[in-house]
């Protein structure tokens, strides 16, 4: 009996139903693991000729410390949390719960759009080699994220027509701070190789450089917490020159998910957009509210979770936006602000749970509904 009638006969391994999607992860390379995957002529001419140094601005609690990380997160090898795919799985997968988890690798915004370019490129290819090959992704848990630079629309879709077939790459990843809106016409190739390889477009939250920071209408905050509310309006921005320029119009099958943006806010932005609309529908060329384009195409994640001091007022608050349409479970791991499935859980209502655990996540990112069994995993659901 040859090698080949022997692996036909063994028995398929055991498989679990997905009860958590975790919408936002973070990987991270290990020192010297990414830089020579940035292609020529920027690896050398602008990333190696530039200093290494601190040049985040943040003041998360104990940051001089942990680096706004959980410091259980540190590996033993003296690695930055995010950089070991085995404890991650320990952390994440076993002990939390979690069941697949949507990897979204950091991309350093530069001010130039073909140096942005040229690290998407390299942390997509390090990506594929380091955490979804089929050593480190033998369990099926990770799915990646084709990072493009948005500001550079011709990479960007050269990078999703390279990766969209992957097996496990899930969607496509941007950033919210370039100019003009997403509503610009000049976006639409982007928009348009997500939709053709049925790939939602994900947002996460970023710095940029210089003057690609997100910037309110009156200028740039004062203090570091006025930017971590910022990227509440900024969002806020992009969704309204998505729905009012048309881009769901243009392309009805595109799906948009904003990451740690927070999402309390779109309630009352819903109601303002429907108002305007109703009173100049003619103006606007939208076939329906406003809301409904929001119900349809966009999606927020959990983390972080703003409510007020009345958990009463968040249920109403939960009810009133559907959260079980729009909402995405998300941990946030390895940041200090990570969110455990189990307790996220609590704050949702029942009729919610699985919707925004589980159920959102498997349709956003077309994943499949099992999962190869691991010994000794925790069971949310």
């Amino acid at each position: 009996m040859t090698l080949a009638h022997e692996q036909q006969r063994a028995p398929a391994p055991q498989r679990v139903a997905v009860r958590v999607v975790d919408s936002d992860v973070h990987p991270v390379p290990r020192p010297r693991e990414l830089v020579e995957y940035i292609p020529e002529p920027h690896r050398s001419a602008y990333f190696r000729s530039h200093k290494v140094g601190d040049t985040i601005i943040y003041d998360a609690p104990d940051y001089a410390h942990s680096f706004a990380m959980r410091t259980d997160t540190f590996p033993t090898d003296g690695g930055f949390p995010g950089s070991d795919p085995e404890l991650a799985l320990q952390q994440l997968i076993i002990d939390a719960g979690s069941d697949i988890a949507i990897l979204e690798p950091t991309v350093k915004a530069t001010r130039l759009p073909e140096a942005t370019a040229a690290m998407a490129t390299g942390v997509n290819t390090w990506l594929a080699n380091h955490w979804l090959d089929p050593q480190n992704n033998r369990h099926e848990r990770w799915r990646g994220s084709i990072c493009v630079a948005i500001d550079d629309p011709d990479s960007a879709v050269r990078e999703i027509e390279a990766w969209a077939e992957h097996p496990f790459m899930a969607q496509v990843l941007i950033k919210a701070e370039p100019r003009p809106s997403w509503g610009d016409p000049r976006y639409d190739p982007v928009w348009a190789a997500a939709v053709r390889h049925n790939l939602p477009v994900s947002c996460h939250l970023g710095r940029g450089a210089y003057e690609t920071m997100p910037m309110p209408p009156v200028g740039f905050p004062s203090y570091n917490h006025d930017f971590m509310v910022t990227y509440s309006l900024l969002a806020a921005n992009q969704v309204m020159s998505m729905i009012f320029d048309g881009v769901f119009e243009r392309f009805p099958t595109m799906r948009v998910v904003f990451v740690e943006h927070a999402f309390t806010w779109i309630l009352p932005l819903m109601w303002r957009m429907d108002a305007i609309y109703a009173a100049r529908k003619s103006f606007t060329g939208l076939r329906r509210k406003p809301s409904d384009y929001v119900k349809e195409h966009i999606r927020f994640t959990t983390q972080p979770l703003d409510y007020p001091e009345d958990k009463i007022e968040l249920t109403r608050a939960f009810e009133w936006m559907e959260a079980e349409r729009i909402l995405l479970f998300s941990s946030d791991y390895p940041h200090w602000t990570f969110d455990d499935p189990r307790w996220l859980l609590k704050h949702l209502p029942e009729n919610a749970r699985e919707r925004v655990m589980f159920r959102n996540g498997l349709e956003t990112y077309h994943l499949p509904e099992t999962v190869p069994a691991l010994d000794g995993q925790a069971r949310v659901f």
